[in-house]
């Protein structure tokens, strides 16, 4: 396994005492791999600018960034004429390909979608959380088959809430049959296993580098051109353009401007993030050298200690959308009885030295059906369908009264409704990271 940087950290607890740290917390950024490290302090000396510049340093830069695109695209298993974009995280990659849909076109989305899937479409028909995994697959199959015009059907690989995997082969197979495309949020899947869009038949992967061992602040969206080559300018500026030219005199005021037809300079216009990149593709690289089938084994290994610890804690309820034995990546969302989340995220990080997330994690509507927070035929907003998907519905705010109603301060978010605690594994998580949670959270438990 490659070694993480910070996996010697020694933090403060209550009392003074330094302990190291059980990092739980990777769902929301993973630790730096030390191979990525090494890449990015390689690049450091040679740093230039990229595609501008005749000069050897800017070259050599310019080689190392389009050789981290062939990286990319080689480990997600793109075909060879898809685009490989680089942006932000997967939240910009995202909202470009929402700002590069085809006039007109209606965008099917489970409200089980992390935000950034959630939120960035003009036209949606929102799918409600299904039973178990053929559910989703025929609510997809009904909800594309009635939307004429071009549709995309949205959905993750992996939950960021309870780690379940999602049949994304299944639902491609079905949006292709109506004719539809389909986009997979692979922020959570990519650490932990392998995706091939050529063999899933996709249109389009987003996916983050802070969750992939490289926190350099890039992200990537891989896809068919067509859609991109078609569309506006995700930014407008150098880089993305071959020609500006003045007007004529005479002539209407403005610029002519001849874009790039290539997708991947025409949206990626100024200064890339050219040590995100290199960071990204040595994650890629380091992940592909150690082989998927050891990470696999170790991550299920220490993800059944930790569950079938859980289990045997009286008031600890793990938050499932299926059945408990459905496979997951290594994350598990829970609630205990008589804490908030937020409490028992507090009393973890100062008396044990453990870090998890307390929340709902980005993906509020989800969260609250796994609490039952939001019961719909009692507290259903005025305005809100009751059909299972419904066109041009937009995401409402739900300010629900009931018993998990809690204050911010003490872990709710903002709306006032209940949260959970959210603990994630990977690359660097020992046993004995988990036997401290789990040994922890039986003392929280049990106090009163």
């Amino acid at each position: 396994m490659p070694a993480v940087l910070g996996a010697d950290l020694e933090v403060p607890v209550r009392g003074g005492r330094l302990v190291p740290y059980a990092n739980l917390d990777y769902a929301a950024s993973a630790p730096c791999l030390e191979p990525v490290s090494a890449a990015v302090a390689a690049a450091l000396p040679a740093y230039s600018s990229v595609h501008r510049g005749a000069g050897y340093a800017s070259q050599l830069t310019t080689a190392r960034y389009e050789r981290a695109r062939h990286t990319v695209r080689a480990f997600a298993g793109a075909r060879p004429d898809d685009a490989v974009v680089f942006t932000r995280n997967t939240t910009d990659a995202t909202n470009l390909l929402a700002r590069c849909l085809p006039e007109g076109t209606t965008v099917v989305v489970f409200d089980t979608e992390h935000h950034a899937s959630l939120l960035p479409w003009r036209h949606t028909v929102r799918l409600a959380p299904p039973a178990f995994p053929g559910e989703a697959v025929r609510a997809a199959d009904r909800a594309l088959a009635e939307i004429e015009g071009p549709k995309l059907l949205v959905v993750t690989a992996a939950s960021n809430v309870t780690g379940e995997l999602w049949p994304i082969a299944a639902l491609a197979h079905i949006a292709h049959r109506h004719g539809a495309r389909v986009l997979v949020d692979a922020a959570q899947l990519v650490p932990h296993r392998p995706i091939n869009l050529t063999a899933l038949d996709l249109d389009y992967v987003v996916f983050s580098g802070h969750k992939l061992y490289a926190p350099f602040g890039t992200g990537v969206l891989i896809g068919r051109p067509d859609w991109l080559s078609g569309a506006e300018p995700y930014l407008r500026g150098g880089g993305a353009v071959r020609a500006v030219n003045v007007p004529q005199a005479g002539e209407a005021d403005g610029w002519e401007i001849d874009w790039h037809d290539d997708p991947e300079p025409r949206h990626e216009a100024g200064t890339p993030n050219v040590l995100g990149a290199v960071a990204l593709a040595a994650a890629c690289d380091a992940l592909t050298a150690t082989g998927w089938t050891a990470l696999i084994h170790e991550e299920e290994r220490l993800l059944a200690r930790l569950r079938a610890g859980l289990a045997g804690i009286e008031g600890v309820r793990e938050l499932s959308l299926w059945d408990p034995a459905h496979p997951r990546v290594g994350i598990v969302s829970f609630t205990v009885a008589g804490r908030t989340a937020r409490e028992v995220a507090e009393i973890l990080s100062a008396e044990y030295g453990i870090g998890v997330r307390d929340g709902k994690f980005c993906a509020h509507p989800f969260v609250r059906h796994l609490l039952d927070a939001h019961r719909p035929e009692t507290h259903r907003p005025e305005g809100h369908p009751r059909d299972t998907h419904r066109p041009d519905t937009r995401l409402q705010s739900t300010h629900v009264q009931d018993t998990h109603r809690q204050d911010t301060a003490d872990g709710g978010c903002d709306d006032g409704t209940a949260s959970a605690v959210r603990a994630s594994i990977g690359i660097g998580t020992t046993d004995e990271h988990v036997d401290r949670l789990v040994s922890a959270l039986r003392e929280i438990a049990a106090r009163r």
